[in-house]
C-alpha cells in the first residue's frame, strides 16, 4: 500500500530533493510551498510517477494551515511522514544592526509555521497510532556564530520542540527526528542575502558542502527504519566543515 508524505518548503532545496526521492519510490506526495509556479512545475515533473497534491501556502498563516491540513482529500488524509522543511535565514548583521522585519520573518516561519503544521497533522497520527515527524533544524541551533543571532535561536527552538514532542508522545507509535544540517548548497544563502547571488556564491567558494540530495537520502532512511527505532537528533556536516576555536577579544 502506498504511503503519504507531506513536505513543507517543497519547491526548492531539501524539500524538492525529498519530493523527488519519495516520488521515485511510489509515495503519495503532499507538496506545500509559497511559490505556486514552482509547485505546478514540480507536479508536472513528478505526476507520472505518483499521486501529487499541491497546496500553495505560506506556513506563517495559521488559519490557512489548519484549514487546509485538516481537510485533506480522502486519498491524502492519512499522512505517514511530515517533513517540516519550510524555513529560512534572513540577513547576517550583528544584533544591534539587524532589521527587525528579518527577525519576525524567521520567527514566524521557523518557529510558528513549524508548530502550526505539526499541530494540524499530529492528531491524525495519534488516532492511527503511527507516523514520523521530521523537523529540519540546523547546526546553528547548537553552535553560535556572528550574525546567527535569531536564526540560531529559532533552530534551538526546533531542537527543544522536537525533544518535547517525544516526551508528549511517549507510549504512542509516533517518531520524531530533528535533523541538523551544516553548510549545504541550496538557495539558503540566496534567501539570507536577499537575492544577492554573488554574495551567496562566496559562502560555498572552494568547498564541497552538503547537497540537498544528501538530506533527502537521510529522510528516506528515517522513513524506512523499523517503527520501534527513533532517531532523536542527527547533526550532519560535510567532511570539509568542523568546529572552530572559541573567539577571544584581545585588548589593543
Amino acid at each position: 500500500m502506498s504511503r503519504t508524505i507531506l513536505i513543507t518548503g517543497a519547491t526548492s532545496g531539501f524539500g524538492k530533493a525529498c519530493a523527488i526521492r519519495f516520488a521515485g519510490n511510489g509515495w503519495r506526495l503532499i507538496l506545500v510551498g509559497r511559490r505556486k509556479e514552482r509547485l505546478d512545475q514540480l507536479d508536472t515533473d513528478l505526476a507520472s510517477q505518483t499521486a501529487v497534491l499541491k497546496i500553495p501556502l505560506d506556513v506563517r498563516n495559521r488559519t490557512e494551515v489548519l484549514e487546509k491540513f485538516q481537510s485533506l482529500p480522502p486519498d491524502f488524509n492519512e499522512v505517514d511522514v511530515l517533513v517540516n522543511n519550510a524555513g529560512l535565514a534572513r540577513g547576517l548583521l550583528p544584533a544591534p544592526e539587524c532589521d527587525l522585519d528579518d527577525w519576525d520573518n524567521m520567527i514566524d516561519t521557523n518557529v510558528k509555521g513549524l508548530t502550526y503544521c505539526t499541530r494540524a497533522i499530529l492528531p491524525g497520527m495519534v488516532s492511527r497510532n503511527s507516523g514520523l515527524i521530521v523537523n529540519i533544524g540546523s547546526v546553528a541551533g547548537n553552535w553560535p556564530y556572528p550574525g546567527g543571532n535569531v536564526y540560531g535561536a529559532t533552530k534551538a527552538f526546533v531542537q527543544q520542540f522536537s525533544r518535547n514532542l517525544r516526551a508528549d508522545l511517549l507510549g504512542k507509535n509516533i517518531r520524531v527526528t530533528n535533523i541538523e544540517p551544516g553548510i549545504a548548497k541550496t538557495e539558503f544563502s540566496v534567501v539570507r542575502f536577499k537575492g544577492d547571488w554573488a554574495q551567496a556564491d562566496k559562502v560555498y567558494k572552494n568547498t564541497e558542502p552538503l547537497r540537498a540530495e544528501d538530506i533527502a537520502g537521510i529522510i528516506w532512511w528515517l522513513a524506512n527504519l523499523p517503527e520501534h527505532v527513533n532517531i532523536n537528533q542527527l547533526e550532519v556536516m560535510p567532511t570539509m566543515q568542523a568546529w572552530g576555536p572559541l573567539a577571544i577579544a584581545r585588548k589593543s
